[in-house]
Formats: C-alpha cells, structure tokens, sequence
C-alpha cells in the first residue's frame, strides 16, 4: 500500500509539472498570436480562424490517436507511453522561446498542432489510466478529482507566475519545465501495466488470436502490434457494447463541442472589446483557477459518497451550461 501512495505521489508531480508547463503560456498566447499576425491591433479575424482550424484539426487527430495511444500503453505500460506525449510537448515551446516573431510563430503553429494530436489530452488520460491501475474502483472518482485538483492547482500557479513574467520568458520557463517533467517522471515513477486479471479490464482487443495450422492443432501466437491497434470498427463495437461508455462519450463529445467553441474565442473576444492583455487574461484565470482548485480537491471527493458520480456529473454540467 505504501509503495502504491509513492507511486501515486511521482504521478501527481509528474501532471503538476506538466500541467504547469502547458497553462503557463495560456495567458500569454493571445498577445504573442496578434502581434504576430495582426501587429498594433486589437482585433484579429485571421487570429480567430487559425485558432478554430488548429483546434479542429487537433480534435480530429486527438480522436484517431488516442484509442491507439491507451492501446499500446495496455500493452507496454504507461510510463512508457507518457514519455511520447511529454516530449512532444516541449517542442512548440521551444520554438517561440528562440523568439516570438511571425516567422517562428507560423512555426510554433505547425508544430503544435501536428504535436498536439498525440500529447493533446493523452497525458490526462494517460494519468488517469496509471490511477485507475493502482486503486481500488471505489477510491477512482475521489482520486481522479484529486488528480483534477493537481492539474487546477498547476493551472493557478503557472497563471500567477505568468502574471509576473514577459511573454517571451513565459515559453523559455515553459520549455525548462517541460522538460524537468519529463526527466522526473522516467527518473521516478514506476511503470504501470494493468493486471490482466482484474475482471474490470476489458481490452478493445484480444493479444492473442488462434492460427489453424496443418496438423489441426491452434496455435495462439501474439498478434503483432500492427494488428492489435484498434480500428474504426473495433471503436464503434466497444462503444456499442456498452451503453455507460458510450453515454459518457455523448455527454464528452457535447460538452467538449462546446468548451472548445469558447476557448477558441473567448480571448479574443476579451482583446477586440475590453482591451485585455496578458497580465488581465491571468488575473482572470487565476479567479477561475483558484475556484476549481477549491472545488475539485475538497468539495468533490467529500461528495462522490453522499451524491453519487451520476449526480455529481449532472451538477458540473449544469455550472458549465450556466458558464
């Protein structure tokens, strides 16, 4: 049990710090984006546009990518997995750390939104994943909103810290913790493979398929990896098979629709009518960020037993519709 709380403990660093890294330059981006496209100017349409195409792209890619990335990492572990994302990660930090001109920002652009399609979301999912393998299911919702309540933490600190920090800089301490993170979680934690013997693992599909050889005897070879990464069709069967997973996967899919729309505009919206910049945008992030840290770390887990997870999905989807 011990050694399980250690495990968990390098994992909750390891999303702090790469949550930092990631929510550190949220504040600064909009300010960087128009003056490298719209320089002088508090309105932007191109701005808008780039944004809304690079966050379609990026849901798209992140759609086909993540079936194949929580596949894989069945097989050959987490730790293994969240290496690929977290070092993605740091390269479209590096390039606007070198400098925040429109050359290097039409740079960045390309970079993160082919990059974004594998470590967009796969390191949560991934986090969480690496939870649910080392907890029992009657502890999952209270520790996955502790682990949400890390991610608001780093989402707070990294905003104050932006606050206090040049654009430019905001990208260079990006980049160094990036890969800080990167170095602690293959330096400390320990790799995770789910126990193939827990009734609640359920595989899109089997590692092992029967071979009818000559003599009539079946030969259950491993399938090579190519041949178990799940298609098109082995996704919509799972989903099929399940009706709780496929009514979160509704309920993801709206409520991801709409948080997507906001932030692809909201900042913008903010610069063209209020003037906003950087140090306005984390102030307001930090308001918001303090008060889902509050919530996710104490108020949810005291309410997962009384209320239940139904009623306490049906409650933050309410407060995101009255946002």
């Amino acid at each position: 049990m011990e050694k399980k709380v250690k495990a968990l403990s390098h994992l909750y660093v390891t999303v702090f710090l790469s949550g930092f890294a990631s929510f550190i330059v949220v504040p600064a981006i909009t300010d960087v984006t128009m003056s490298a496209l719209c320089p002088g100017t508090d309105e932007c349409s191109l701005a808008i546009y780039l944004s809304g195409f690079q966050q379609a792209v990026i849901g798209v890619g992140t759609a086909l990518m993540m079936p194949l990335i929580g596949n894989l990492s069945d097989q050959y572990g987490r730790k293994s997995l969240l290496t690929l994302p977290m070092t993605l990660s740091i390269i479209p930090f590096a390039v606007l750390a070198c400098s925040t001109t429109t050359n290097y920002f039409y740079a960045y652009y390309t970079l993160r939104t082919l990059t974004a399609m594998i470590s967009e979301g796969s390191i949560n999912c991934l986090a969480l994943a690496y939870l649910a393998d080392n907890i029992s299911d009657t502890q999952r919702a209270s520790a996955f909103g502790i682990l949400a309540g890390i991610s608001s933490g780093a989402f707070v600190f990294a905003t104050l810290t932006a606050r206090f920090l040049s654009a430019g800089s905001t990208f260079q301490v990006a980049t160094f913790v990036s890969m800080l993170a990167v170095v602690y979680m293959r330096i400390f934690l320990e790799e995770s493979i789910p126990d193939r013997n827990d009734g609640m693992t359920q595989p899109i599909l089997k590692e092992t398929e029967g071979v009818i050889q000559k003599d009539g005897n079946v030969d259950t070879r491993k399938m090579p990896v190519f041949k178990t990464i799940p298609s098109l069709k082995d996704i919509i069967g799972l989903i099929k098979s399940s009706p709780s997973f496929s009514q979160a996967a509704i309920v993801a899919f709206f409520h991801s629709l709409a948080e997507g729309g906001m932030i692809c505009s909201i900042m913008y919206y903010l610069k063209a009518r209020f003037h906003f910049n950087k140090n306005q945008f984390a102030d307001l992030m930090l308001i918001a960020g303090i008060i889902s840290t509050v919530s996710q770390l104490f108020i949810m887990p005291l309410l997962v037993s009384p209320i239940g997870d139904g009623r306490l999905l049906s409650i933050g989807l309410l407060v995101s519709c009255l946002n």
